[in-house]
């Protein structure tokens, strides 16, 4: 197509002049009718009280919790208690929630999930004390009792790992669901210094109390010198894709396994931030070199449109070894992904199918 005195003129007639800010596609219409308002102005992402994904607030009395008609709670689990090595990941839900300019379109599912789904950031887990995990892990697993009872998904901001422990007790109820594990570590170790509760071991927990089907669970991401600790993975039945593996397998042959794998299950999606390489995302309490991409982890997450989600977390984002925020910045679009997930499973469109 050569671009004649013809092929300019007609540009100038549709996208100039009076039509400047006319949209034809009924698509792209639509959408910016959700972001531009009636005098064509888009509100400021600097401005106001910033919240996860940018989501109304909503303040929730969780001694006679109101969820309304809410589908998804964005909620923040400031907890690092469970932390073996760097601290620091109790700041990673304030962290994500001022960053910037995430959405509202995702361009590959096709969805706008703020604006689809009735969602709201309510704020953070309830602690009744900061030193005890524990009790942590209580007040966890009483708070997604909570929302999962109203009917509500939950989608968290941590806080470190241990946390889906907890989180999968309420999710989970009625019985076994599916998981998807994105991280550097499989997270199935056995207890360290006393403790079978740390951020290293939530998955063989959730397994041995009956939460997750081990063979409906894939990890993709694995690497590191501890895979010593990960025999559990392989001995349940779980599914390991290395992070060495990636890039021969290509990610849609491990999209397709995990879709195989969890078929219509009701799934829980876990994101460690850790899987990313440090490269990308060195806010993390334990970094390991030769991760995934950004770019890797959205194609993994897209590609899982469709699939029964329940609940789902970004989790160990820890800002004070998070110069550049650009591990702040890769939670909240992880977050981002995982919520689209969510809107294109409740709304039934299938863009990328």
């Amino acid at each position: 197509m050569s671009f004649t005195p013809e092929k300019l003129k007609y540009l100038q007639e549709r996208f100039g002049g009076a039509n400047e800010q006319l949209i034809y596609d009924e698509h792209f219409q639509s959408v910016a009718n959700t972001v531009i308002d009636s005098s064509g102005t888009r509100d400021a992402p600097y401005a106001g009280i910033p919240t996860l994904l940018d989501a109304p607030a909503e303040r929730i009395a969780w001694g006679a919790p109101d969820f309304g008609d809410l589908q998804v709670a964005l909620i923040g689990v400031p907890m690092d208690l469970g932390i073996t090595n760097r601290n620091g990941t109790r700041f990673g839900p304030r962290a994500l929630r001022t960053i910037e300019r995430i959405g509202p379109y995702n361009h590959v599912l096709k969805a706008v999930p703020t604006r689809d789904l009735k969602v709201a950031d309510i704020g953070d887990v309830p602690f009744r004390s900061r030193f005890h995990l524990e009790q942590c892990h209580q007040d966890i697993e009483e708070t997604y009792k909570k929302i999962t009872a109203a009917g509500v998904i939950p989608l968290s901001a941590g806080g470190d790992h241990s946390m889906t422990l907890p989180i999968l007790k309420a999710v989970a109820k009625d019985g076994p669901i599916a998981l998807i594990h994105i991280d550097a570590h499989c997270d199935t170790s056995g207890p360290f210094d006393g403790s079978r509760f740390h951020h290293g071991g939530p998955f063989r927990q959730a397994v041995l109390e009956g939460l997750v089907d081990p063979t409906k669970t894939i990890q993709i991401g694995i690497r590191g010198s501890a895979e010593y600790l990960w025999e559990f993975s392989y001995e349940s039945g779980m599914t390991v894709v290395h992070a060495e593996e990636v890039t021969g397998l290509g990610v849609p042959a491990i999209v397709q396994r995990a879709l195989e794998l969890v078929g219509d299950t009701p799934v829980y999606v876990s994101f460690d931030i850790d899987s990313i390489d440090p490269a990308f995302a060195p806010g993390t309490g334990t970094p390991e070199v030769g991760g995934l991409t950004v770019r890797e982890a959205q194609e993994l997450l897209r590609g899982l449109a469709g699939i029964n989600i329940v609940g789902g977390d970004v989790v160990e984002v820890s800002p004070a070894y998070d110069a550049t925020t650009n591990t702040a910045h890769v939670g909240a679009q992880i977050l981002f992904e995982i919520l689209s997930l969510i809107s294109v499973r409740l709304n039934g469109h299938f863009a990328n199918k």
